[in-house]
């Protein structure tokens, strides 16, 4: 057994250990995924959205937003499960930048759960492909990449393989956080490039949050580029 699969195993335990009892209020009763019922209940649930990019509607009867209708992204739909708010936005920002994988994989295994009714017949991708970041900001300001750990939960509970290759972000592109759709999408502009492996396949994108849309739909274009048949889109959150 080599030394990477004992280190991780190890890991695995320890966190499971840790999951024992809610992440969010500490019970040790009815817990599953790391959270018990209650908790669970009480996450904000996405409920009605855009079948394109996940933004949240009003109507019941909609079934894409005004945007999407106007121009349709280039992903064909967008699976996501709760609001970017409390406690999940908490979850997620421990789990990107405090090293919390207790909480990433909480929310992830959840996700898998929830989320699994989506991708059953055709609508069943047939690889997962994380958003990938710069290598540069990977190795030397975060040390790994959040949707890849996302994307490998999902891939063992759904049992679709992953391919954490078939997507580069080639462009070390400024900040995101604070820049509105039009902005983001310049500033993604050439920066993801996928390999031509994809070709013929329904690929899975998956991300951690969609805030905009501009990364899905740039990461998206660049598979379909590539050869993909069809993207659709993965995450834990959305913001309003």
């Amino acid at each position: 057994m080599s030394i990477r699969r004992i280190l991780s195993q190890i890991v695995d335990r320890s966190i499971d250990r840790h999951l024992a009892r809610c992440l969010l209020c500490g019970s040790a009763e009815e817990v599953r995924f790391g959270t018990c019922s209650p908790c669970h209940q009480d996450l904000p649930a996405l409920g009605h959205a855009c079948q394109c990019c996940a933004l949240p509607l009003a109507e019941a009867t909609d079934r894409q937003c005004a945007g999407c209708l106007q121009q349709p992204p280039p992903q064909a739909c967008s699976h996501v499960c709760w609001y970017y708010a409390y406690p999940v936005a908490q979850l997620i920002q421990r789990f990107k930048y405090q090293r919390d994988f207790s909480a990433g994989r909480t929310l992830a295994e959840l996700a898998a759960f929830q989320l699994a009714p989506q991708i059953k017949g055709e609508h069943r991708p047939d690889l997962l492909v994380p958003v990938p970041m710069h290598w540069r900001k990977q190795l030397f300001e975060r040390g790994y990449n959040q949707a890849q750990l996302i994307a490998n939960i999902l891939g063992k509970h759904w049992r679709i393989p992953l391919d954490n290759r078939a997507l580069r972000k080639t462009t070390a592109t400024d900040s995101q956080q604070k820049l509105r759709r039009t902005q983001r999408r310049k500033n993604l502009t050439h920066s993801f490039v996928a390999h031509p492996r994809v070709r013929g396949l329904h690929i899975g994108l998956v991300d951690d949050v969609i805030t905009t849309g501009a990364t899905q739909e740039a990461a998206a274009q660049s598979l379909l580029d590539a050869g993909a048949t069809r993207v659709s889109s993965y995450a834990l959150a959305r913001t309003p």
